[in-house]
């Protein structure tokens, strides 16, 4: 089996024949503009959300997505011109809903639960960072305080992205971990 992104960007096809030919072309064609227009887009200033979106986007979705962080007031229009899916901000599919925050969004309209279940533990540890329910896990609070650290001693949001996602990649870890070996990880003593 093949992975056609990877052929896509690698160039490398093998056709049987004429009709598999075309279809394989006008696949190509279709999935090279929309790879190379995957764009996202989401306020600038970012702390937990905005970040952990990127890292779920980047590790389950699209490894070469493109994120631009914008001014509050432009991310819809700059979405618009730039043909980017806007995230975190009011009033957009992948945004805040109730109680549960872009992250959980994203997880759902991607389905990525079903492929990686673990994924929504590390959702719940992420909304209780970026809501006011910061005692829905016992690690949102740490999570909210990293992530607000991060945003000072970062250059700017591309910074902070790079800095934060091996947070994210640690917490994924521990999450995949299994219950006996999370007391153990948890303890001062090993």
């Amino acid at each position: 089996m093949h992975n056609l992104k990877e052929d896509l960007h690698n160039n490398k096809f093998e056709f049987k024949n004429v009709k598999s030919s075309i279809m394989m072309i006008r696949i190509f064609i279709v999935s090279k503009t929309y790879c190379k227009l995957m764009k996202w887009i989401t306020r600038e200033h970012a702390k937990v959300d905005r970040i952990a979106c990127p890292w779920l986007i980047k590790n389950f979705i699209d490894k070469d997505a493109e994120f631009l962080f914008v001014s509050a007031h432009k991310v819809i229009e700059m979405s618009k011109e730039q043909n980017a899916i806007p995230f975190d901000i009011p009033n957009v599919e992948l945004g805040h809903h109730g109680e549960e925050c872009s992250f959980d969004a994203i997880l759902k309209k991607y389905e990525l639960y079903k492929k990686e279940p673990v994924l929504l533990e590390l959702a719940k540890i992420v909304r209780g960072a970026d809501t006011p329910n910061r005692s829905l896990t016992p690690y949102s609070e740490g999570l909210a305080a990293l992530a607000g650290g991060f945003s000072i001693i970062s250059k700017d949001d591309y910074d902070n992205m790079a800095k934060q996602f091996y947070v994210y990649d640690a917490l994924y870890a521990f999450c995949k971990s299994n219950d006996n070996n999370k007391g153990k990880l948890l303890t001062s003593r090993h």
